[in-house]
């Protein structure tokens, strides 16, 4: 568990999965434990409003997961972003990965049992976590896609998949943005993440004076801990807050 409690001048920003859930053999199949909304809503109202879930899923698949809990978010990277009063900003439509791309893509894969193409509203995905022998394969196929220096895409690895997105967006350009918010700014920024892509976001919250927190480093690789943590948290914030202000989710 991690050694550094947050307080009310906080701002929070949290990966999705290998994080708050636990990594699923397929994306559809990620258990969300029962108290996780409640928890997230809690820190919600005592953060006020300063909490963001930052992930390679969707606003929309987020949003799902985790209803009734809903706040500031960036999905797919970044490449969309909720602010705290709800107002969305995102990438032109123009520059998402094209059918023509994600048709090849399932034609190129659908010979390799366990390989699966997770078509995303701008990216895509394809996992190989239950054919890891395929890892040469799927590379091949999405390298021929995107060179080094496509000028718009990417290849982002991510644990046992590699998922092709804007190169103009991150996880670190995702917090920069929202640093801006009224409800995070000027506050103490950490982010929790697991993966690749998490590295930008807890950069850049380093660059704002806050901290970046690996679940392997931190939490010993257990997402259960990570909530568990957030859980810790939310209730000796409760109890050890000083006026009625402050358990309204006001900064002292």
């Amino acid at each position: 568990m991690a050694s550094t409690d947050f307080d009310y001048g906080t701002a929070l920003f949290l990966d999705l999965d290998g994080t708050l859930l636990e990594i699923a053999a397929t994306p559809e199949l990620v258990v969300v434990p029962p108290n996780l909304p409640g928890i997230l809503l809690q820190l919600h109202t005592l953060l006020g409003g300063a909490l963001a879930i930052v992930s390679g899923r969707s606003l929309k698949t987020i949003d799902r997961y985790l209803q009734p809990f809903k706040s500031a978010a960036a999905g797919e990277h970044g490449v969309t972003l909720r602010f705290s009063d709800g107002t969305v900003e995102e990438m032109p439509a123009g520059l998402a990965v094209t059918q023509a791309w994600r048709d090849s893509l399932v034609a190129a894969t659908e010979r390799w049992p366990g390989v699966l193409v997770e078509p995303k509203p701008h990216g895509c995905a394809i996992h190989y976590r239950l054919a890891p022998e395929r890892h040469d394969d799927v590379w091949r196929v999405v390298r021929a896609l995107v060179p080094e220096d496509h000028p718009w895409f990417r290849l982002i690895p991510a644990r046992e998949a590699v998922e092709i997105g804007s190169r103009g967006t991150s996880k670190g350009h995702a917090v920069e943005r929202l640093m801006k918010d009224n409800a995070f700014k000027g506050r103490r920024p950490i982010f929790v993440g697991d993966d690749f892509t998490d590295e930008a976001g807890m950069s850049a919250a380093r660059r704002h004076g806050g901290e970046g927190f690996r679940v392997q480093d931190v939490f010993d690789g257990d997402p259960a801990k990570v909530r568990a943590w957030l859980a810790h948290n939310a209730k000796r914030m409760l109890e050890t807050a000083s006026a009625p202000s402050q358990a309204a989710g006001v900064r002292p």
